[in-house]
Protein backbone atom coordinates (compact mmCIF):
# COMPACT_ATOMS: atom_id res chain seq x y z
CA UNK A 1 0.00 0.00 0.00
CA UNK A 2 3.08 2.34 -0.59
CA UNK A 3 1.11 3.71 -2.90
CA UNK A 4 -0.64 5.82 -0.45
CA UNK A 5 2.88 8.04 0.03
CA UNK A 6 2.36 11.52 -0.59
CA UNK A 7 -1.53 11.41 -1.29
CA UNK A 8 -3.72 13.81 -0.38
CA UNK A 9 -6.36 12.54 2.27
CA UNK A 10 -9.21 14.45 4.18
CA UNK A 11 -10.55 12.55 7.33
CA UNK A 12 -13.44 13.70 9.52
CA UNK A 13 -14.20 13.11 12.63
CA UNK A 14 -10.30 12.83 13.28
CA UNK A 15 -10.60 13.10 16.83
CA UNK A 16 -12.08 9.80 18.10
CA UNK A 17 -11.42 6.77 18.85
CA UNK A 18 -11.50 5.04 15.05
CA UNK A 19 -10.31 8.17 13.74
CA UNK A 20 -7.05 8.61 15.60
CA UNK A 21 -6.59 4.93 14.42
CA UNK A 22 -6.98 6.19 10.86
CA UNK A 23 -5.11 9.03 10.74
CA UNK A 24 -1.84 6.82 12.69
CA UNK A 25 -2.18 3.98 9.90
CA UNK A 26 -2.14 7.19 7.06
CA UNK A 27 0.72 8.64 8.86
CA UNK A 28 2.76 5.63 8.71
CA UNK A 29 2.05 5.30 4.79
CA UNK A 30 3.22 8.92 4.55
CA UNK A 31 0.30 10.38 3.33
CA UNK A 32 -0.66 14.01 3.26
CA UNK A 33 -3.46 14.28 6.06
CA UNK A 34 -5.99 16.99 6.46
CA UNK A 35 -7.96 16.01 9.86
CA UNK A 36 -10.88 17.79 10.65
CA UNK A 37 -12.90 17.64 13.68
CA UNK A 38 -14.80 19.91 16.32
CA UNK A 39 -12.08 19.29 19.45
CA UNK A 40 -9.29 22.11 18.58
CA UNK A 41 -7.26 20.66 21.41
CA UNK A 42 -6.97 17.20 20.16
CA UNK A 43 -6.51 18.51 16.45
CA UNK A 44 -3.49 20.42 18.18
CA UNK A 45 -2.33 16.79 19.63
CA UNK A 46 -2.85 14.70 16.27
CA UNK A 47 -0.63 17.75 14.50
CA UNK A 48 2.18 17.74 17.06
CA UNK A 49 2.38 13.67 17.23
CA UNK A 50 2.45 13.66 13.16
CA UNK A 51 4.76 16.06 10.62
CA UNK A 52 2.11 14.92 7.73
CA UNK A 53 -1.36 16.54 9.50
CA UNK A 54 -2.79 19.32 9.25
CA UNK A 55 -5.59 20.11 11.12
CA UNK A 56 -8.89 22.02 10.14
CA UNK A 57 -11.83 22.22 12.74
CA UNK A 58 -14.72 21.92 11.45
CA UNK A 59 -18.61 20.41 12.66
CA UNK A 60 -19.68 18.70 9.87
CA UNK A 61 -23.42 19.78 11.80
CA UNK A 62 -22.70 23.22 9.73
CA UNK A 63 -24.41 21.86 6.02
CA UNK A 64 -24.13 25.51 4.27
CA UNK A 65 -20.54 25.55 4.99
CA UNK A 66 -19.41 22.14 3.97
CA UNK A 67 -19.13 23.37 0.05
CA UNK A 68 -16.25 26.08 1.86
CA UNK A 69 -14.59 23.55 4.34
CA UNK A 70 -14.16 21.29 1.31
CA UNK A 71 -12.92 24.73 -0.63
CA UNK A 72 -10.31 25.03 2.04
CA UNK A 73 -9.27 21.40 1.94
CA UNK A 74 -8.24 21.55 -1.10
CA UNK A 75 -6.41 24.58 -1.03
CA UNK A 76 -4.49 23.10 1.59
CA UNK A 77 -3.25 20.54 -0.72
CA UNK A 78 -3.01 23.01 -3.58
CA UNK A 79 -6.16 21.48 -5.19
CA UNK A 80 -5.64 18.13 -5.09
CA UNK A 81 -8.28 15.99 -3.17
CA UNK A 82 -7.00 12.11 -3.95
CA UNK A 83 -9.45 10.56 -1.35
CA UNK A 84 -11.83 11.69 1.87
CA UNK A 85 -13.10 9.40 4.81
CA UNK A 86 -16.31 10.50 6.05
CA UNK A 87 -15.71 9.08 9.55
CA UNK A 88 -17.85 11.47 11.68
CA UNK A 89 -21.29 11.11 13.00
CA UNK A 90 -23.39 11.05 16.10
CA UNK A 91 -25.73 9.40 18.06
CA UNK A 92 -29.44 10.89 20.10
CA UNK A 93 -30.70 7.15 21.59
CA UNK A 94 -34.52 7.03 22.41
CA UNK A 95 -37.45 4.35 21.50
CA UNK A 96 -39.23 5.02 18.68
CA UNK A 97 -42.70 6.42 20.42
CA UNK A 98 -40.17 8.85 22.43
CA UNK A 99 -38.28 10.12 20.05
CA UNK A 100 -39.03 13.75 18.84
CA UNK A 101 -39.01 15.59 15.59
CA UNK A 102 -35.79 17.29 16.44
CA UNK A 103 -33.62 13.84 17.70
CA UNK A 104 -34.90 12.25 14.25
CA UNK A 105 -33.79 14.97 12.37
CA UNK A 106 -30.49 15.83 14.26
CA UNK A 107 -29.18 12.38 13.13
CA UNK A 108 -30.23 12.07 9.96
CA UNK A 109 -28.59 15.81 8.72
CA UNK A 110 -25.48 14.86 10.50
CA UNK A 111 -24.91 11.34 9.44
CA UNK A 112 -26.43 11.39 6.11
CA UNK A 113 -27.39 14.56 4.95
CA UNK A 114 -23.91 16.01 6.05
CA UNK A 115 -21.96 13.32 4.40
CA UNK A 116 -23.83 13.49 1.42
CA UNK A 117 -22.65 17.13 1.03
CA UNK A 118 -19.32 16.09 1.93
CA UNK A 119 -19.14 13.33 -0.87
CA UNK A 120 -20.74 15.77 -3.88
CA UNK A 121 -18.21 18.85 -2.99
CA UNK A 122 -15.45 16.13 -2.94
CA UNK A 123 -16.86 14.70 -6.08
CA UNK A 124 -16.32 18.31 -7.80
CA UNK A 125 -12.90 18.03 -6.82
CA UNK A 126 -11.82 14.73 -7.87
CA UNK A 127 -13.96 15.35 -11.46
CA UNK A 128 -11.29 17.74 -12.30
CA UNK A 129 -8.25 15.23 -11.26
CA UNK A 130 -9.92 12.27 -13.08
CA UNK A 131 -10.04 10.17 -9.87
CA UNK A 132 -10.13 9.97 -6.52
CA UNK A 133 -11.27 7.68 -3.82
CA UNK A 134 -14.64 8.07 -1.12
CA UNK A 135 -14.28 6.13 2.02
CA UNK A 136 -18.15 6.44 4.13
CA UNK A 137 -18.19 4.83 7.81
CA UNK A 138 -21.39 2.94 8.13
CA UNK A 139 -22.46 0.78 11.34
CA UNK A 140 -23.32 -2.84 11.53
CA UNK A 141 -26.46 -1.52 13.15
CA UNK A 142 -27.69 0.44 9.21
CA UNK A 143 -27.67 -3.53 8.16
CA UNK A 144 -29.11 -5.18 11.40
CA UNK A 145 -31.14 -2.52 13.23
CA UNK A 146 -31.00 -1.32 17.12
CA UNK A 147 -33.01 -0.99 19.77
CA UNK A 148 -33.37 3.05 19.93
CA UNK A 149 -31.96 3.75 17.81
CA UNK A 150 -34.29 3.84 14.46
CA UNK A 151 -32.94 7.12 13.47
CA UNK A 152 -28.97 6.30 13.73
CA UNK A 153 -29.80 3.04 11.71
CA UNK A 154 -31.93 4.68 9.12
CA UNK A 155 -28.87 7.56 8.73
CA UNK A 156 -26.10 4.73 8.52
CA UNK A 157 -28.38 2.90 5.83
CA UNK A 158 -29.44 5.49 3.79
CA UNK A 159 -25.30 6.26 3.48
CA UNK A 160 -25.37 2.56 2.30
CA UNK A 161 -27.64 2.99 -0.63
CA UNK A 162 -26.48 6.63 -1.26
CA UNK A 163 -22.63 5.31 -1.76
CA UNK A 164 -24.10 2.62 -4.35
CA UNK A 165 -25.61 4.94 -6.17
CA UNK A 166 -22.59 7.45 -6.23
CA UNK A 167 -20.67 4.62 -7.44
CA UNK A 168 -23.04 4.21 -10.22
CA UNK A 169 -22.50 8.00 -11.46
CA UNK A 170 -18.94 8.51 -11.18
CA UNK A 171 -17.24 4.82 -11.70
CA UNK A 172 -16.50 6.12 -15.43
CA UNK A 173 -14.84 9.13 -14.12
CA UNK A 174 -12.28 6.87 -12.31
CA UNK A 175 -13.55 7.80 -9.09
CA UNK A 176 -14.38 4.63 -6.21
CA UNK A 177 -17.33 4.91 -3.63
CA UNK A 178 -17.19 2.60 -0.85
CA UNK A 179 -18.22 1.37 2.57
CA UNK A 180 -17.13 0.29 5.63
CA UNK A 181 -19.55 -0.95 8.03
CA UNK A 182 -18.19 -1.76 11.65
CA UNK A 183 -19.56 -3.94 14.21
CA UNK A 184 -18.62 -3.09 18.32
CA UNK A 185 -15.32 -1.83 18.46
CA UNK A 186 -13.42 -0.83 21.55
CA UNK A 187 -13.76 3.30 21.97
CA UNK A 188 -14.60 5.37 25.02
CA UNK A 189 -18.33 4.95 23.56
CA UNK A 190 -18.44 1.00 23.97
CA UNK A 191 -16.42 1.66 27.05
CA UNK A 192 -19.51 3.06 28.67
CA UNK A 193 -21.35 0.35 28.12
CA UNK A 194 -22.93 -1.69 31.22
CA UNK A 195 -21.10 -4.80 31.37
CA UNK A 196 -23.63 -7.21 31.50
CA UNK A 197 -25.06 -5.92 28.31
CA UNK A 198 -21.33 -5.82 26.66
CA UNK A 199 -21.05 -9.77 27.41
CA UNK A 200 -24.36 -10.01 25.49
CA UNK A 201 -23.15 -8.77 22.51
CA UNK A 202 -20.19 -9.78 22.82
CA UNK A 203 -21.87 -13.36 22.95
CA UNK A 204 -23.59 -12.27 19.37
CA UNK A 205 -19.96 -12.09 18.05
CA UNK A 206 -18.21 -15.34 16.40
CA UNK A 207 -15.09 -14.33 17.57
CA UNK A 208 -15.75 -13.28 21.06
CA UNK A 209 -14.59 -10.19 21.40
CA UNK A 210 -14.66 -6.51 20.28
CA UNK A 211 -13.20 -5.39 17.40
CA UNK A 212 -10.13 -2.76 17.99
CA UNK A 213 -10.00 1.10 16.14
CA UNK A 214 -6.74 -0.71 13.83
CA UNK A 215 -8.94 -3.10 12.50
CA UNK A 216 -11.58 0.05 11.08
CA UNK A 217 -8.20 1.62 9.97
CA UNK A 218 -6.85 -0.73 8.05
CA UNK A 219 -9.46 -1.41 5.87
CA UNK A 220 -9.75 2.29 5.44
CA UNK A 221 -6.05 1.77 4.02
CA UNK A 222 -7.07 -1.20 1.74
CA UNK A 223 -10.17 1.16 -0.42
CA UNK A 224 -7.83 3.85 -0.43
CA UNK A 225 -5.10 2.38 -1.94
CA UNK A 226 -4.29 1.32 -5.56
CA UNK A 227 -5.36 -2.11 -4.61
CA UNK A 228 -9.19 -1.60 -4.57
CA UNK A 229 -9.28 -0.07 -7.72
CA UNK A 230 -11.59 -2.41 -9.01
CA UNK A 231 -13.46 -2.69 -5.71
CA UNK A 232 -17.28 0.38 -6.13
CA UNK A 233 -20.01 0.88 -4.61
CA UNK A 234 -19.33 -2.29 -2.13
CA UNK A 235 -19.60 -2.21 2.04
CA UNK A 236 -16.45 -3.91 3.44
CA UNK A 237 -18.24 -5.21 7.21
CA UNK A 238 -15.81 -5.30 10.10
CA UNK A 239 -17.61 -7.08 12.79
CA UNK A 240 -16.18 -9.94 13.87
CA UNK A 241 -18.80 -12.51 11.95
CA UNK A 242 -21.45 -10.60 14.04
CA UNK A 243 -23.50 -9.66 10.86
CA UNK A 244 -22.44 -11.73 7.50
CA UNK A 245 -23.87 -9.98 4.33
Amino acid sequence: MNDLKNKNIIVTGATGGIGNSIIKKLSELEANILASGTKIEKLEELKKNFNNVKTLKFDISQSDKIETFIENASNEFEGNIDCIINNAGITNDNLAIRMNLEEWKKVIDINLTSTFLMCKFAIKKMLKNKRGKIINITSVVGHTGNLGQSNYTASKAGIIAMSKSLAIEYAKKNININCISPGFIRTVMTDKIEKKHKESIISRIPSAKLGEPDDVANAVLFLASNLSDYINGETLHVNGGMYMA
